[in-house]
């Protein structure tokens, strides 16, 4: 499929451009020579907190037009301001994110995220009505509606979580009713596996989309329907690194580490060198779309979403790529992890497709899937069709009740 891009004369930059490009605002934003990033101190996520609300603004606040805020479930929300230059920025990215999902002037474009102080539904409504669509502004809530929407309005994109698109699905007796041709997903992690489910579901092509709101909101990087193998970073925007976790030293394209980003452009709110805490690899090859940024693998894990169970470190992530494997289950689950005892203690709360029968047996098959996928003995919980809480925002997989 060909499908126009949106900003060719940048996002088609020949890499010695596009670096000479990012040499020059990385001077003019920081006064920092891109040789010497390697050895300066990163930015994380407290030093937002500790200087709660508008500590870290870099213009005064009176020039800002919008602010928005992270969800908070990790501690205190940080908050974060944008220049009217930075949303046309921001509405810039999430277009080129929409056009690479073959989205245009008159698409109807159905966005199902959070609107609010979330910075995922007006980031994309913002790109879209930038490219020209046509914007339902659905936000998240009324699933059964959304499902109904989206048939009568004939959406052609849908632009939500992964884990509300499974949501919406439950409501949609027949995909092929539907007009959708693409998806663009991101605020959650998740598998290829969750993917194939989704294009089942709902019977389109599903996008990985990838952002956060220190950074900007959605639109930090996206994926091509031509490739579909890796989302294009927004490199003439944000300056991408992959360093190890644990000493913070660079690694080199195709080693997974944690993503660090610097923003070239932001007014604001700049960065330099900000931990994510998201663990991805890199590459530079170039991409059938022709684009040349830098393209981020999926997100395969969170730093601080790793489980230590037993002393064996687990990543949701394993766990929902054993389970999907497995026919007689849909694509939903929760995990719960306690201490009744001294030892900590894994529940895996499955769910059944419908029309599939459970019992003993399954439990013990997924029980011995998991084991060989973990490393650790884990419980089982196989709940009928409908038995896993959905969600109408990003996924809660991961009770920790453990004190």
């Amino acid at each position: 499929m060909d499908v126009p891009i949106f900003q060719p004369e940048l996002e088609t930059l020949p890499r010695p451009e596009l670096e000479a490009l990012q040499r020059e605002r990385l001077q003019e934003r920081f006064g920092v020579a891109h040789e010497a990033l390697p050895e300066l101190p990163f930015r994380v996520k407290s030093d937002l907190r500790d200087a709660y609300p508008f500590g870290l603004l870099r213009v005064p606040l009176a020039e800002c037009i919008r602010i928005h805020a992270s969800s908070g479930t990790r501690g205190k929300a940080t908050i974060v301001a944008y220049t009217r230059n930075d949303v046309a920025m921001w509405a810039d990215c999430c277009a080129r994110a929409i056009s690479a999902a073959g989205g245009g002037p008159g698409t109807v474009v159905h966005v199902a995220y959070g609107y609010g102080l979330f910075t995922g539904g007006l980031g994309i409504h913002y790109g879209a009505e930038r490219l020209g669509c046509t914007v339902v502004p659905a936000s998240g809530g009324n699933t059964p509606r959304q499902a109904q929407l989206l048939e009568d309005l004939a959406a052609e994109i849908l632009c939500c979580t992964p884990s509300y698109a499974l949501a919406i699905a439950d409501h949609v007796s027949e995909p092929a009713r539907l007009g959708l041709r693409a998806g663009i997903f991101g605020a959650e992690p998740w598998t290829d596996e969750l993917r194939e489910a989704i294009e089942h579901a709902l019977d389109l092509a599903a996008l990985d989309h990838y952002g956060l709101s220190e950074i900007v909101g959605p639109g930090v990087s996206f994926e091509c329907l031509e490739g579909r193998r890796g989302a294009h970073v927004n490199e003439d925007h944000f300056l991408v690194e992959v360093v190890d976790p644990q000493s913070g030293v660079p690694l080199p394209d195709g080693e997974v580490g944690e993503l660090v980003f610097t923003t070239l452009t932001k007014e604001a709110l700049p960065l330099l060198r900000y931990r994510t805490g998201d663990l991805a690899s890199l590459t530079r090859e170039p991409c059938p779309c022709g684009r040349t940024f830098a393209r981020m693998s999926r997100v395969v894990g969170r730093t601080d979403d790793m489980l230590i169970i037993r002393g064996v470190n687990v990543f949701p992530s394993e766990i929902e790529r054993a389970l999907l494997a497995i026919p007689e289950l849909a694509p939903h689950y929760q995990l719960v992890v306690e201490r009744p005892g001294h030892l900590d203690q894994l529940t895996v709360q499955a769910e059944l497709r419908d029309g599939e029968q459970g019992g003993e047996r399954l439990e013990a098959f997924i029980e011995e899937r998991l084991g060989r996928a973990l490393g650790l003995t884990a419980r089982v919980d196989v709940l009928r069709a409908g038995g896993v809480p959905r969600s109408e925002g990003k996924a809660l997989r991961v009770l920790d009740r453990r004190s």
